[in-house]
């Protein structure tokens, strides 16, 4: 078996890709490595199985209670850098950006099927041991979320950072000069803005739709906001990104994705200062 360290790196994304937290996705590994050295862990077989399991099933109910909890606002999730070499965690089965907040509309066991199928490649005979349910009603849960994710968007996301970092580059610069013609060209018909400030920030409008309204905002934020700041081009959760520093203070991060036709679809602002913590 793996040392702790280890153990709990790979146990992220397991939690993380449910909770969509970092802060939260620790506590409930912490939670579960305690009480498993509580255990005779001689007595577990396959102890890395019996970990992923507990993970998993901590992770539903802690979502279901925050799902209760939530208040009728956007919640973006906690964006992680999965750059080679940067990522501090197992990155690869992190799930893209786009495909967090698509799966929020799921439930939070929809939401474990389908992390376990697509995310990891688990059967269905796997998936019905971990979360105590029939291979039937795996089945059925995971064709349940594919129809509302289908539902909610028709085209497959496109998400290739090093190909969008030059075209991000190019964005910046656009912004920059206020180029309301060549950005009408960079953006989706369908483009959206949606913002993130948590309970301590208000944000201008939660969303945004359209582009001449995405470019009215999108523009006004560099000009009174933006300007001064330090814009960095990161990879966050597999997706090309902007980062705003003031001085050493991470303020924004959004989060692009494309749509088929290689143009801007949806731009995630969060600003949660919560949230940039980890960054």
């Amino acid at each position: 078996m793996d040392d702790l360290e280890t153990l709990s790196k790979k146990l992220v994304p397991y939690a993380y890709n449910i909770l969509m937290n970092i802060d939260d996705s620790q506590d409930v590994i912490q939670d579960i490595l305690i009480k498993f050295n509580e255990k005779d862990v001689g007595l577990i077989s396959n102890q890395n199985a019996y970990l992923i399991k507990a993970v998993i099933n901590q992770s539903i109910n802690l979502k279901k209670k925050k799902d209760r909890e939530r208040q009728h606002k956007i919640t973006l999730p906690e964006p992680m850098v999965t750059n080679e070499g940067e990522s501090k965690i197992e990155s690869d089965e992190i799930l893209s950006y786009s495909m967090l907040v698509l799966i929020d509309a799921l439930n939070a066991k929809e939401r474990a099927v389908f992390m376990l199928k697509e995310a990891f490649g688990y059967g269905h005979d796997e998936i019905a041991e971990i979360l105590t349910v029939s291979i039937d009603n795996s089945r059925q849960l995971l064709t349940r979320a594919k129809k509302k994710l289908k539902s909610r968007k028709p085209y497959d996301m496109i998400t290739s950072p090093k190909k969008d970092k030059k075209y991000i580059e190019k964005y910046v610069e656009t912004i920059r000069k206020g180029d309301v013609k060549a950005l009408e060209q960079m953006l989706a018909y369908e483009v959206q803005v949606m913002a993130d400030g948590g309970n301590k920030l208000t944000v201008v409008a939660q969303l945004t739709s359209g582009i001449k309204d995405t470019i009215k905002l999108m523009t006004y934020l560099y000009e009174y906001y933006q300007k001064d700041f330090e814009i960095k081009i990161e990879e966050i959760n597999h997706q090309p990104a902007l980062l705003f520093y003031k001085d050493t203070t991470l303020i924004n991060c959004q989060v692009f994705e494309f749509n088929p036709d290689g143009k801007i679809a949806h731009i995630f602002s969060v600003i949660d200062p919560d949230k940039l913590m980890r960054i």
